[in-house]
């Protein structure tokens, strides 16, 4: 792995994590008071999206390591995602969480799926 991987994964980890930070403002700001986190499973989606996209288009070796690893790993957040699941549980909220937890993972693999598609 060379030195330019590894500042491309870095430089477009941190877009990514910017990326994800304003989407998901923006998607909360939209849907104020609402107790599901609308905005996490928004970004999660997309990113799934994009990485279909990508791996549709065959993009591999080092592309695929500072495009997928590093814009899409820096945007998507899986801890967030779960962090979120596991509060929902914590306010008794098990229905919620537990749409959160399987809505995410069916329509995440729909996502990469159109996204494959699409590449």
């Amino acid at each position: 792995m060379s030195v330019a991987v590894v500042l491309g994964v870095g430089v477009l980890g941190g877009l990514g994590a910017v990326a994800r930070f304003l989407l998901d403002g923006t998607v909360s700001r939209a849907l104020p008071g609402r107790a599901f986190p609308f905005g996490t499973l928004a970004v999660n989606l997309s990113g799934a999206l994009v990485l279909g996209v990508f791996s549709g288009a065959a993009l591999r070796g080092d592309a695929y390591e500072i495009w997928g690893v590093g814009l899409v790993g820096g945007y998507t957040t899986f801890s967030t995602w779960m962090l979120e699941s596991h509060r929902l549980s914590e306010e008794r909220r098990d229905g919620l969480a537990a749409l959160n937890l399987v809505g995410s993972v069916v329509l995440g693999v729909l996502a990469v799926w159109l996204g494959r598609q699409l590449g």
